[in-house]
């Protein structure tokens, strides 16, 4: 089966996030935040492959609304590790910018379903 551009999308931040994750621990020890880092960014992908496989549209927006939740939470996340100068925003610069394209074509996929609906 051939990934939607969604699906790769997800699966490569997840993928990303998480060695940079690793690294991080080993630099800083810090695990809390990077915990609930890896939690969100992976949920993303998970609930984009749960939508495409949705029993009813109303299913596959409400997973994909998820989703975008979790996106925003592994943006947020991003962000606080800044502030809290754990990492610089050059070092998180590209998760943040790869984050927000996720955001994007979440909010298209969703806005699609719902005129369609």
């Amino acid at each position: 089966m051939v990934e939607n551009p969604l699906s790769q999308k997800s699966l490569e931040f997840a993928a990303k996030t998480i060695k940079f994750c690793i690294k991080l621990n080993e630099r800083t020890k810090e695990s809390i935040i990077t915990k609930q880092l890896i939690r969100s960014s992976t949920s993303i992908g998970a609930n984009i492959n749960e939508a495409n496989y949705g029993v009813s549209k109303a299913d596959f927006i409400a997973k994909m609304q998820i989703a975008l939740k979790e996106a925003a939470e592994s943006e947020y996340w991003l962000k606080l590790l800044t502030e809290a100068e754990y990492v610089t925003a050059e070092e998180v610069a590209a998760l943040v910018d790869l984050c927000v394209q996720l955001e994007k074509m979440l909010t298209a996929t969703l806005k699609t379903a719902k005129e369609s609906k």
